[in-house]
């Protein structure tokens, strides 16, 4: 039995694991879906002090409140971010990493840093426009790899705004190197656009890489060959 520990992306909430966690729990593990903070059931924590430390401090207190052990802890897009600083911190509590379609950060490296400079103009100037100059409005799921409609919708009703600080608060990390073994999953029909040089580092690094062919929301798309590779990987 495996403690999983699911970590959403930008946007969304715990809400986006609901296709995949029963498949797990099916399989007779545990599963952790934290919602960061600002975001999902959690949106009335929004506020513009909200920033990358603060999400890594809400996946760390799960682990430790929950006293959890031999952790797999899967980050989707933007929560590679967040995962990367919590296997900082608790190195000793996982098992495995798992990055889903995710930004990988090397210390010292903000979202911003790894998105671009014209990405990241465009989220300023859309959070400037309708978001105080501090939330950063969803892109549309369409655009994040989900095409059918019943998902569009579902997804479009419960994506909310983003706290910019999180973009923009480098990664600063405590240990020389991470010994955490560690997973990358691909999503590459339709690829983001944004992951290609991730898929370098893990072949240079040899990680454990797989490939997926569905879009970047896998957890929406493909829950049930996305929870195949998980239960391969907790093995």
């Amino acid at each position: 039995m495996a403690d999983f520990v699911l970590v959403h992306g930008g946007w969304i909430g715990a809400w986006c694991w609901c296709r995949v966690r029963p498949l797990l729990l099916a399989a007779g593990h545990r599963v952790f879906t934290p919602t960061l903070s600002g975001l999902g059931q959690r949106a009335h924590l929004l506020n513009p002090d909200v920033d990358l430390s603060t999400h890594i401090q809400d996946v760390v207190a799960v682990i430790e409140s929950e006293e959890l052990q031999r952790v797999v802890l899967v980050g989707q897009s933007y929560a590679g971010m967040v995962i990367t600083g919590v296997a900082d911190r608790l190195p000793e509590c996982l098992s495995q990493l798992v990055y889903l379609d995710a930004f990988v950060p090397s210390d010292g490296q903000s979202l911003a840093d790894l998105v671009g400079p014209q990405m990241m103009a465009s989220l300023k100037e859309a959070a400037k426009s309708v978001g105080d100059g501090w939330r950063v409005p969803p892109l549309p799921p369409q655009a994040c790899g989900v095409s059918e409609a019943q998902d569009v919708r579902w997804m479009a009703r419960r994506m909310g705004f983003h706290p910019l600080k999180t973009m923009l608060e480098p990664l600063h990390l405590t240990k020389q190197n991470c010994t955490v073994p560690k997973s990358f999953i691909y999503c590459d029909d339709p690829a983001m656009g944004f992951f290609e040089g991730f898929v370098e580092k893990a072949e240079v690094e040899n990680w454990n890489l797989y490939k997926l062919a569905t879009g970047h929301t896998a957890m929406v798309t493909a829950p049930a060959e996305l929870t195949r590779i998980l239960l391969t990987i907790a093995d």
